[in-house]
């Protein structure tokens, strides 16, 4: 298939043109016009664009990429040597970043629900990308935890009494820890992400809502993963997931 159908096809699945965003959503370096093989992985970074080219993509798709808004935008250093390669090699690299947490069936929220055995029942946040509902059964915060780190191969921390009842979750896949406290305000139990920052200890503490650090990176594998699998069939190309270790 060509580079640009498959730019168009992904901007429409994940309705990228209803997004705000902080970076561009679609082809941020454009590379060979036919694309056989897509690779794809959490973020740009030159580990991952070394393994899919040795693979043999022709196109990467993640879904952190560059060009972020605020950041120096001169082509230097370790940009300089990203987007070198990427040239080179003549692949391209596309980069979903809001659209891919948000999509209903294939984005990082819904994937991780799905994983997990979640009920969804609603949208908070940002442009609604986090999510909240109910576990399929009550659990300790300690049995969820040690779910979740058998889910994403990684043990989380935890603000909260390990014996507290979860029932009624919310969640939001990389880096929401700002949401925490609308996530309280929807009388949920435990709030999950991937990262934690000084404050929200106390928020947890005083108010017995446990906070869940699921790891950054780990919460945001399987939308991009899903994306590509999904890809793969509708199109008939090859597809290869790129993990990386990453302990944030």
């Amino acid at each position: 298939m060509l580079l640009n159908e498959l730019r168009d096809y992904i901007g429409s699945l994940l309705e990228v043109s209803r997004f705000r965003d902080y970076c561009p959503n679609g082809v941020q370096v454009e590379g060979r016009a036919e694309v056989l093989r897509i690779a794809t992985g959490v973020s740009a970074s030159q580990h991952l664009l070394q393994a899919a080219t040795a693979w043999g993509a022709d196109a990467i798709i993640v879904h952190h990429g560059y060009f972020w808004r605020n950041e120096d935008a001169a082509v230097t250093g370790i940009k300089k040597r990203r987007i070198a390669h990427l040239l080179q090699h003549d692949v391209s690299l596309l980069a979903y970043h809001l659209p891919l947490d948000a999509h209903p069936v294939l984005g990082n929220n819904a994937q991780l629900a799905q994983r997990m055995g979640w009920v969804e029942q609603g949208r908070f946040g940002e442009q609604d990308i986090a999510c909240f509902g109910m576990l399929p059964q009550t659990q300790t915060l300690a049995q969820l935890a040690t779910q979740l780190s058998t889910q994403l191969a990684r043990m989380p921390q935890i603000i909260g009494d390990p014996a507290l009842d979860v029932k009624r979750i919310a969640w939001c896949s990389g880096g929401a820890q700002s949401y925490f406290e609308q996530a309280i305000a929807l009388g949920v139990d435990a709030f999950m992400t991937g990262e934690i920052s000084e404050q929200n200890v106390h928020v947890a503490r005083e108010t017995g809502v446990a906070f869940i650090a699921a790891g950054h990176h780990a919460t945001e594998r399987y939308g991009v993963m899903s994306l590509g699998e999904h890809l793969a069939q509708h199109f008939g190309i090859g597809h290869r997931f790129f993990d990386q270790d990453n302990p944030v």
